[in-house]
C-alpha cells in the first residue's frame, strides 16, 4: 500500500486541510491512547465523505470510520489506511412535526440539548452519552431506560459504492448495543429523531438529575471509553466487577475504576496494551468466580 500515492490523490480529490498523514490517533479519542493512523481524514461535507469512500472502495484501501473515539480503543500500532473522522459534520436543526435531524459528527449530548431548547422530549436519558450522533446509531446507544432505537426516525447514509440511501423501520435491526450500522455496510450521515412536545422545566429537570446521577457515579475525571463491558442477562457488569475485588486492580497505568466497576480508566499514561490486558485480566477474573462470559461494548482497533 502506498501511503504517499493515496494522500496525494486524495489531496487532489478534495479541499485542501482535511487530510492528515501519520496523524497520532490518541489525539482523537476519549482514552488517549493509541497509534497513528496512515492517513487520517475529517471531512466537513457529504460530499467529501461521498468521495473518500468511493476512492478507498475503487483502489483497495481500508477505511476505518471514526466518531470522537469515545467508545473505542486505538491499539498501539495504529490504523493502517485511511481513518475518516466524522467530527466536521456538526449541524443540527428543528423540522416540523416535532423532527430534529443531526449530522453524524454532532454529540449525543448537544442534540439532547438542543431538544431541550425546543421543548422537545425523548432524548433526556442521552444527556450524558459522549459520542456522536453516528456512533449512537452505530451502537444503539442507552442509559437510564432509554435507548435510540426508541426515537430514531430514519437515517441517511451512505453505502461502501458510495450510494446515499434512507433506512427506517425494520431495516435498522435494532438490538441491544447494535443495530444494521454495526455490521459496517452503512456510514450514517444523517439522523432524524421524532421527538414529542414536552414541558421545558420538567425536561430540564430530568436532564438535571441524570446528570447528577452520573457525575457522582462515574470517574469522568479520568480519561476512558465509558462502560467497558455489556450487561450480562440478569446480571450487571460493575456489580460482578465489584464483587471479585478488582476495583484499583492496576496494568500499567490502566485501572478498574474505584468509584464506579465498569469503568477502566487510564490513570498514569496508560498505553492500548496496559487498558486491553486489564479488559482480558477483568473478564477472566469474573468467569473464573462467577460463570460469567463478559462481552465487551468497547470497540477495539488497530494493529498491535
Amino acid at each position: 500500500m502506498n501511503i504517499s500515492k493515496i494522500l496525494e490523490d486524495l489531496q487532489k480529490l478534495v479541499k485542501a486541510g482535511i487530510i492528515k498523514s501519520h496523524e497520532t490517533l490518541k489525539d482523537h479519542v476519549f482514552t488517549k491512547m493509541g497509534g497513528q493512523a496512515d492517513i487520517l481524514a475529517i471531512p466537513t461535507t457529504y460530499e467529501e465523505i461521498q468521495t473518500i469512500v468511493t476512492y478507498a472502495n475503487q483502489h483497495g484501501v481500508p477505511l476505518t470510520v471514526l466518531g470522537n473515539g469515545s467508545n473505542v480503543i486505538i491499539r498501539d500500532g495504529g490504523v493502517r489506511g485511511i481513518v475518516l473522522q466524522t467530527s466536521g459534520l456538526t449541524d443540527m436543526g428543528y423540522k416540523e412535526d416535532n423532527f430534529l435531524f443531526a449530522q453524524c459528527g454532532a454529540k449525543i449530548i448537544d442534540v439532547s440539548r438542543y431538544a431541550l431548547e425546543k421543548s422537545l422530549t425523548g432524548l433526556e436519558f442521552a444527556c450524558g452519552i459522549p459520542g456522536t450522533v453516528g456512533g449512537a446509531l452505530y451502537m444503539n446507544a442507552g442509559a437510564y431506560g432509554g435507548e435510540i432505537s426508541n426515537v430514531l426516525h430514519s437515517a441517511l447514509v451512505l453505502k461502501k459504492d458510495g450510494e446515499m440511501i434512507t433506512l427506517q423501520g425494520d431495516l435498522l435491526q435494532w438490538g441491544y448495543r447494535k443495530s444494521v450500522f454495526s455490521s459496517g455496510e452503512y456510514i450514517v450521515l444523517e439522523a432524524l429523531f421524532s421527538m414529542k412536545p414536552g414541558v421545558l422545566a420538567e425536561i430540564k429537570s430530568a436532564m438535571d438529575d441524570l446528570t447528577e446521577q452520573r457525575e457522582s457515579k462515574q470517574p469522568l475525571e479520568y480519561p476512558s471509553c465509558g462502560s467497558v463491558f455489556k450487561r450480562p442477562p440478569g446480571r450487571y457488569a460493575g456489580q460482578l466487577i465489584q464483587e471479585s475485588g478488582l476495583q484499583g486492580t492496576r496494568i500499567g497505568g490502566a485501572e478498574v475504576s474505584k468509584k464506579h466497576a465498569g469503568f477502566i480508566v487510564n490513570a498514569d499514561h496508560a498505553t492500548a496494551t496496559d487498558y486491553i490486558g486489564l479488559i482480558h485480566h477483568v473478564r477472566n477474573t469474573v468467569k473464573e468466580k462467577f460463570g460469567v462470559e463478559l462481552e465487551t461494548e468497547v470497540e477495539i482497533i488497530g494493529e498491535e
